[in-house]
């Protein structure tokens, strides 16, 4: 006797037998589950840009390039090996900074052995010189932040306090393209890439000036300290010239050219900077006396600065400040010594940096991520 069933009923019995089979086999090796979350975040997170289709997860590897001043390497390199075999990644490539070099060789060394993500694990020197190799190709820089600003990762939204958290958005996070700018001190000097600002003035010889071991005490109150015995200096004369057309003359005590404006306690010094826009907001400070300086805090608090007392941001792609005298320069944040010249340029999408996905933002905010 034959039994007939319907189109529906055969459906039915077919999902039901895979729904057990896959149980059966699920439960029949205690690393199904791991491998099949790993599998789908491999599909789901390509690895580089360039990437096609991936058929073996394990061959995905990062260099971690670490400031030794910053953290313990052994502590940092072990949950990092442990991170990268959690999610299918072979053991990382890590390397030291040094006194000769602060990340750029290593960064490079990391290009030649073929890394999928080079990950920056210091302050904002050291991300800066490893972003100095990676501008200009397509493999993407992750960022550990163990500085004290730890600017750039607070302009793209990297975790601060959480190494274990920076390193898998380091791993899979999504790719975005970010500018970069180049600063010349000479006429005919070489460029240096910065991230996130440059200035010549008061900013510059606040750094200069900020004590270490403060800095290591405090935090960023110490650049307030330091801030605070600068204010009664006195302007210097300078021309600004915007874009090669533009030209202006004043007495100031600071420009600063920004790729991105957020600083530390959420102070927004650029609030109108985006940082993948092709433009650099170049911000001129001119107070007079320490009366004025009430003025220029009151119009950055007020996130007015573009217009404000005492204060002016204009918008350009390249921008040229020359001085009557000498004056303190900084890149992001690193005193480079004195100079009465200043030349800035943006670099339009020259790096790629790995940012939080919309789930990871999610499970920042809930203090969720998986262990």
């Amino acid at each position: 006797m034959t039994i007939a069933l319907d189109p529906l009923m055969t459906w039915v019995i077919v999902v039901c037998a895979l729904v057990v089979l896959a149980a059966a086999f699920l439960l029949g090796r205690r690393s199904g589950l791991r491998r099949s979350l790993s599998a789908a975040r491999h599909l789901t997170h390509p690895a580089n840009l360039s990437d096609g289709e991936v058929s073996d997860s394990a061959r995905y590897r990062a260099a971690l390039i670490v400031n030794p001043t910053k953290t313990d390497v052994r502590r940092l390199a072990s949950v990092a090996e442990a991170i990268c075999r959690f999610e299918g990644w072979s053991p990382p490539l890590v390397l030291e900074t040094t006194i000769d070099d602060s990340g750029e060789g290593a960064a490079v060394r990391a290009l030649d052995e073929g890394v999928d993500v080079v990950i920056a694990a210091g302050g904002d020197g050291t991300i800066r010189a490893v972003a100095s190799a990676l501008a200009g190709t397509s493999t993407p820089m992750g960022i550990v932040p163990l500085g004290t600003g730890n600017l750039l990762a607070r302009n793209i939204d990297v975790v601060l306090d959480k190494t274990e958290w920076a390193l898998r958005i380091a791993l899979w996070g999504r790719n975005r393209e970010i500018d970069v700018g180049t600063a010349k001190v000479a006429p005919d000097g070489e460029s240096q890439i910065f991230t996130v600002m440059t200035g010549l003035g008061f900013d510059a010889a606040v750094m200069a000036d900020t004590n270490d071991e403060l800095k290591s005490r405090l935090g960023w109150l110490a650049y307030v300290e330091a801030g605070s015995r600068k204010l009664a200096g006195k302007p210097s004369h300078v021309k600004v010239t915007f874009d090669d057309d533009y030209r202006i003359s004043a007495r100031v005590r600071s420009v600063l050219g920004g790729n991105c404006g957020r600083l530390q306690g959420g102070i927004q010094l650029l609030p109108q900077a985006v940082i993948d826009d092709g433009m650099l907001d170049v911000l001129i400070v001119s107070p007079k006396n320490l009366g004025q300086w009430v003025g220029v805090l009151a119009s950055i608090a007020g996130r007015r600065a573009s217009k404000g007392l005492h204060t002016n941001i204009r918008k350009c792609q390249k921008v040229v400040i020359e001085s009557g005298e000498e004056l303190d320069v900084q890149l992001d944040g690193d005193p480079i010594g004195r100079s009465p010249y200043l030349e800035m340029e943006v670099r339009p999408s020259a790096l790629t940096v790995r940012v939080p996905t919309v789930e990871q933002r999610k499970q920042i905010r809930a203090e969720a991520w998986p262990v």
